[in-house]
């Protein structure tokens, strides 16, 4: 077919995909989805992609296409591998012309050709870099403009390689380019600032555009791009450089104002500016130490003193703090215990923020932390009124004293460790916070909210337990005063509250602290749950659309079913089809449920009196968990096992062919230790159903026979195989008979033989077998074999009663009273 055709027929394929009839769409996509591995599809949708006369969503269709051909078919090693031929061809293709007019075309293009870069440069495509830089030089804006846009993502993926050689090729990029992307910047940032402050703001906000994807391209360069960057004259002066812009655009934003249509991107590339910092300070300490002092008196003078009025935004804040943290707490700048075994640069970058941090700068810091940065704002405390639940104080006698006393507050509980030994916690809470709490003006519910959250965070760290009981009194008064917000912790109000919440996040924390508190009450909490039992279903069916809070029902349902016990079982119209469905993988809810879900199963079947034909059905929904194999599979083996001892008839009749299937799959490809798991339930089986479980589980039981056989090397998954096969031997021996019949015509031996060297492996494999229940299990079934006058059986006799008196010695303890043995 020529490209011509082949062109047309692609067309109408990726224009039937973007149907939004699935009858027109499902056969496109099958369609397509078979021309992935066509020689020569790549090629039409890179002449599709670059037609910019065709609609735009096909356009778009084929861009995504093309990119995921490059995940799976671009590498040598893949199955139905791209040609090295028609590769060429693409690679050239795709940076012939930087000129796509649509925005979010443009950078899905950039994002392949830098897939393209990752898998091939420098080596089969030499040419991309040169190509780039060129045209990034181009006087055509738009060009301009999709050049850069690629020159940045294709630095990004390759400033992101991490193996020694890749890094090299990196740093030699790095060191190439790097004059020309700082030149680029300085172009750029330029351009914009003399733009903008002539009031051409069209003009300004694409040399700002251009002036954030150099800038961007600077960032990966000077954080990845140098091994030792503190000995490069460039990369040094370019980090000083970004002070001074970062000063120049705070200044600009206070110049355009919020409403200028540069705003958004003006504070984009402060942002970024701040994370250039940040990054190089978390890859290169040493080599930031230069830029400490800097960087604090600039962090500092922003966020701390009257110099960032006006100019600074919450976001930048948060930026320029992590900043001073990020260097307080760096590890590199600390000394060594023992001071000799410090570094140099350590004890140097030590002196810088010892000598910058006085007395005076941090008591400042301290003061506005709390004073300025603590404070409710208006905002939220008109958020209290309108909405108490997600949180807020109206004007009291003196709104900003009470405010300071908040925020004062507010840095004493989040310190609580660190000032441990400064404060008398104790006395405060008796003298003092006690007090503030039993004010019951309105206007005073700010206070009783942040003291009754401050002794939150102090009781974990200093508090006697003797005032615990006042504490307990006071906290049962502020739950029935009737603003929502600190009513933090006893039955009857915890679900009156509820059923009053209406926000996801609050019913969470409430079932939260009912969940602690059923768990530690225990069965006393069996007279108080009616109410909570009656509602918990009504909750299920509103949360349908909120996974979240599905899970902390699960986890409620938990602990209530472990305080009611055997009476659970009146909940089990509700609670079975809950774990019916927290469990079933074929529903989506199960993978945020599935974990809850389990460990609910597996408490609802401890606690069940007796099976009923609904609590047998759920356990459909096993076999697709088994099949998953993840980390809930010990879970899944607990399960089985309460089914077993629970009703193990009905149990293994319904489900026992199934599961062995699961368990002959497991086995396969499992661990050890897993191994034993799946093994373990099977030795239950025979235990609470001898013949019927031998009878069941019996595809598995040859594996185990053989394992004996052939002397398995693990001690723990062999004392495993002894007693599954001392059961078989000691509870149903014609069983076992049958068994060796076919164990001996598969492996062409004798069955005298075959019995032979089981015995044999037995005895000299006893001392895998710790447990002396199992000892015993063990000596019990060989003594079982010798009334029979097989003179296999005689030979061993010695063996036999050998480890038989062994495990005697093992289960007998000696009564101290009577000076006799006994077991």
């Amino acid at each position: 077919m020529d490209m011509d055709s082949a062109s047309s027929v692609v067309l109408q394929a990726l224009t039937q995909a973007t149907s939004q009839d699935t009858a027109v769409l499902k056969p496109a996509e099958e369609q397509l989805r078979q021309w992935e591995t066509q020689p020569g599809f790549y090629s039409v949708l890179l002449s599709i992609f670059n037609n910019h006369m065709l609609d735009v969503n096909v356009r778009w269709l084929a861009v995504l296409y093309f990119k995921n051909g490059i995940d799976r078919y671009w590498r040598r090693v893949a199955p139905h591998a791209l040609s090295e031929e028609e590769k060429t061809l693409l690679r050239a293709g795709l940076i012939t012309n930087f000129n796509e007019p649509v925005n979010q075309i443009a950078t899905q293009i950039a994002v392949l050709i830098a897939k393209v870069a990752r898998l091939d440069c420098p080596r089969q495509w030499p040419e991309l870099i040169p190509i780039l830089l060129e045209s990034v030089k181009s006087q055509d804006g738009l060009q301009q403009h999709r050049a850069l846009l690629t020159f940045y993502h294709v630095t990004k993926t390759l400033a992101s390689k991490r193996l020694a050689q890749d890094r090299r090729l990196f740093q030699d990029l790095a060191s190439g380019i790097y004059s020309f992307a700082c030149s680029l910047w300085s172009h750029h940032t330029d351009c914009f600032l003399q733009q903008i402050y002539a009031r051409d703001e069209a003009a300004a906000l694409g040399s700002l555009e251009r002036t954030l994807l150099s800038l961007k391209v600077l960032r990966k360069l000077t954080v990845h791009g140098f091994q030792e960057p503190q000995q490069n004259i460039e990369v040094m002066g370019f980090l000083n450089a970004v002070f001074e812009r970062l000063k120049q655009f705070l200044e600009c934003c206070r110049q355009v104002g919020s409403d200028s249509p540069c705003r958004e991107k003006l504070e984009k590339t402060i942002i970024l500016f701040t994370k250039v910092l940040l990054d190089f300070l978390e890859h290169h300490p040493c080599a930031f130490i230069p830029l400490i002092h800097r960087s604090l008196e600039f962090a500092v003078s922003y966020v701390f003193t009257p110099a960032g009025e006006g100019v600074t935004f919450e976001r930048f804040i948060v930026q320029c703090m992590n900043l001073i943290k990020m260097i307080v707490k760096n590890d590199a700048y600390k000394p060594a215990k023992n001071i000799d075994d410090s570094k140099p640069e350590s004890l140097e970058a030590h002196k810088i923020k010892t000598a910058f941090f006085t007395y005076s700068t941090l008591t400042e810091i301290g003061r506005r932390l709390v004073s300025h940065y603590f404070l409710l704002t208006e905002e939220e405390l008109t958020m209290w009124e309108e909405d108490p639940e997600s949180f807020g104080p109206t004007n009291v006698e003196d709104p900003v004293q009470l405010l300071m006393k908040d925020a004062v507050y507010n840095a004493v509980g989040l310190a609580a460790y660190e000032l441990f030994d400064n404060v008398d916690f104790d006395q405060w809470f008796k003298n003092q916070l006690l007090g503030e709490l039993q004010v019951s003006h309105h206007r005073y519910k700010l206070i009783r909210r942040r003291v009754i959250w401050l002794i939150g965070q102090w009781i974990s760290v200093k508090f006697k337990s003797d005032l615990r009981p006042v504490l307990y009194e006071i906290i049962l008064s502020l739950m029935q005063d009737p603003d929502l917000v600190y009513l933090e912790s006893i039955f009857g109000l915890l679900f009156q509250l509820l059923q009053q919440v209406t926000e996801c996040d609050t019913k969470m924390q409430v079932l939260h602290v009912i969940s602690c508190v059923i768990e530690r009450v225990s069965i006393q909490i069996r007279p108080y749950v009616g109410c909570l039992v009656q509602y918990l279903p009504l909750l299920w069916k509103q949360s349908e659309e909120h996974n979240m809070l599905r899970c902390a029902i699960l986890t409620t349902l938990i602990h209530l079913v472990q305080g009611l016990g055997a009476e659970s079982k009146n909940l089990y119209p509700f609670l079975l089809p809950v774990i019916q469905l927290s469990t079933d993988v074929s529903q989506p809810p199960h993978v945020y449920l599935l974990e809850d879900g389990l460990e609910l199963w597996l408490v609802t079947l401890e606690n069940s009196p007796a099976i009923t034909p609904e609590l047998l059905r759920i356990f459909q929904n096993m076999s697709a968990l088994l099949e998953l194999s993840s980390e809930n599979l010990r879970t899944c083996f607990q399960i089985v096992n309460a089914y077993l001892y629970l009703s193990a008839t009905d149990f293994l009749q319904n489900y026992a062919e199934s599961l062995c299937r699961s368990f002959c799959d497991l086995l396969k490809d499992i661990t050890n230790e897993g191994q034993v798991q799946v093994l373990k339930v099977v030795e239950i089986a025979l235990k609470v159903s001898p013949v019927l479980g031998a009878h069941m589980f019996q595809p598995l039981l040859p594996a185990v026979f053989r394992g004996i056989v052939d002397g398995e090397r693990y001690p723990v998954v062999m004392s495993t195989y002894l007693g599954i096969m001392g059961r078989v031997l000691l509870q149903n021996s014609t069983f076992f008979s049958s068994l060796l019949t076919q164990m001996a015509s598969e492996c062409n031996q004798e069955m005298d033989q075959l019995l032979g060297s089981v015995i044999e492996m037995w005895v000299d494999r006893m001392d895998n077998i710790t447990q002396p229940e199992r000892r015993k299990l063990s000596a019990l079934a060989l003594l079982s074999l010798l009334p029979s006058d097989n003179s296999v059986i005689q030979d061993k006799f010695c063996g036999i009663i050998n480890i038989c008196v062994e495990a005697l010695h093992d289960v007998m303890t000696e009564d101290p009273d009577t000076g006799t043995y006994k077991e």
